[in-house]
């Protein structure tokens, strides 16, 4: 008999870090399920029978409770006598809908804060008199019924916690899931266990058992090829499909032209001893011609992902394959905004940047609710090669999308030797285990130098380098001067099209991790 789990369901307002809520509640053994924030009691009524529903997070979202059309809960969800807990959006619109007051904030607050805790109980419970956290808000909650109690402010935010202790109606303005928080983890951990009761009986173990028999379920007796690109994510994927679909799975690599020096070979090593059935589609030619003269990041995505599409499917046409697999995670689907209320920051080639009209039955994602850190310990749970495991995040698009504005075949040359350089020289640093990503970008700027006494006119190549856990926020990385000096100086000297080297000290946000 399957385990009943505890469960805390977070209602999907569009917010950028809706899941990543969910993934702090695994974090603790804790399972948590993303549901529609229109929900109704009814509906988590009926997930009770699955689950053992301990209690609600509203998640925060791009809108405001002023808008014509802002998504809003039915208000009985309110009182279904389990503990909720509203983030930024879902802050507001709990005090809203108890008739508190919501107001534009006379001073809004982007980024880390200091809240002043007035009251350090409940979910706030072991918490300083003042704490670092991290704010995203236009509106602010201004005023309060009596029956709730202010438990923090800031300057300019004069509600930015809340209680009604006898319901366990808890508010915050800040985002606890997010690393900027300094102690979210134990404000999480407070809800979660001091105000819902939870058991930590949910385990990351139960995922693969889960995902091999959906990929059984949604394929059946069909054959499936799998798009792989050799990084952890569609490797994680092609281990999951091939446990479910044995020689009924065909991978295929598409070798595009813009992968990083030497990987397409190091690529074919590696998956050639894997007992599946593996093919290597060379299309650097057809993918060049279709990105002539396009400069527009997203359009640059949108053909790459539809280009993408037809060389599956011209291989699904040799094996007989009638669904198509991908290792899509959850950041690339944030990210394109494929919710209902969340915005659009960039289209993955793997989700909105797909075709409209596609010759398969299905596409079946596996991977699609999981972090990079995740999939990480998933692939060790597969016991995969740790060189796949260790392997740093690199776009479907590759180096087309470190490169920008329009792509030529010298673009490509001059990124693929310069980010051998920076992965070289860090990797050398000892400094690499510590970073998410690092890597190379060629801008579409060019700057006055001096090579050999004559004036020289090339390229600025940015230099990322990234720490996170998550790939849902980032810092960048402080590389000590003297590996960045030497970046800069091989960078320079080895590549005559290039006479300036930038390092990037943007977080994400505001920022993304990579440029386009």
């Amino acid at each position: 008999m399957q385990t009943r789990y505890d469960t805390i369901l977070v209602l999907d307002f569009g917010g950028q870090y809706c899941h990543l809520i969910g993934r702090r509640i695994r974090e603790h053994g804790v399972y948590s399920e993303i549901v529609p924030h229109d929900i109704t009691p009814a509906e988590i009524e009926a997930l009770n029978q699955k689950f053992n529903v301990k209690g609600l997070i509203l998640s925060g979202g791009p809108a405001s409770v002023y808008e014509p059309n802002a998504p809003r809960i039915n208000p009985k969800v309110l009182e279904l006598n389990l503990p909720v807990l509203g983030l930024c959006y879902g802050h507001q619109l709990i005090a809203q809908i108890v008739k508190g007051k919501v107001s534009p904030a006379t001073c809004r607050e982007y980024g880390i804060a200091e809240v002043n805790i007035d009251k350090a109980e409940g979910m706030l419970k072991g918490l300083e008199n003042k704490e670092t956290v991290w704010m995203s808000h236009g509106d602010t909650v201004s005023a309060l019924p009596p029956e709730y109690e202010v438990l923090a402010h800031t300057e300019s935010c004069p509600v930015a916690a809340y209680r009604n202790e006898q319901k366990a109606i808890y508010g915050l303005q800040w985002h606890p899931e997010v690393i900027h928080t300094k102690k979210g983890t134990l404000m999480l951990r407070n809800y979660i266990f001091e105000v819902c009761r939870c058991e930590a009986n949910w385990k990351m173990e139960d995922l693969i058992e889960k995902m091999v028999k959906e990929i059984k379920t949604e394929v059946s007796e069909a054959k499936a090829i799998i798009g792989l690109s050799g990084g952890i994510d569609s490797s994680v994927a092609t281990a999951l499909a091939a446990q479910a679909l044995g020689d009924k799975l065909t991978a295929v690599f598409v070798d595009h032209g813009f992968m990083r020096e030497g990987e397409p070979e190091a690529i074919k090593e590696t998956f050639e001893k894997f007992d599946i059935n593996f093919v290597m589609a060379k299309a650097q030619q057809r993918f060049m011609e279709k990105l002539k003269g396009i400069s527009e990041p997203e359009k640059k995505r949108k053909v790459i992902g539809e280009e993408f599409i037809r060389v599956f499917e011209e291989n699904a046409r040799q094996s007989g394959a009638e669904y198509l697999l991908q290792g899509t995670i959850y950041p690339d689907r944030i990210e394109s905004g494929f919710r209902k209320n969340s915005d659009v920051i960039k289209s993955h080639h793997n989700v909105a940047g797909l075709p409209s009209k596609m010759d398969f039955k299905k596409i079946v994602e596996p991977l699609r609710d999981l972090y990079k850190d995740e999939v990480r310990k998933v692939a060790v749970m597969l016991d995969l090669p740790r060189e796949l495991v260790n392997r740093q995040p690199f776009p479907g698009p590759g180096l087309a999308v470190r490169i920008v504005g329009e792509m030529t075949e010298e673009k490509v040359s001059i990124t693929k030797k310069a980010d051998a350089i920076v992965r070289q020289e860090i990797e050398k640093s000892c400094v690499a285990e510590k970073l998410w990503q690092y890597f190379a970008v060629l801008t579409d700027t060019k700057a006055t130098g001096v090579k050999g006494d004559s004036r020289a006119y090339g390229y600025v190549v940015a230099v990322r380098a990234m720490e996170s856990r998550e790939a849902m926020t980032a810092n960048f990385a402080r590389i000590p001067y003297p590996v960045l000096e030497k970046i800069s100086t091989r960078i320079t000297n080895e590549i005559p099209q290039v006479t300036h080297v930038v390092y990037d000290i943007t977080h994400k946000p505001p920022a993304t991790i990579e440029w386009e």
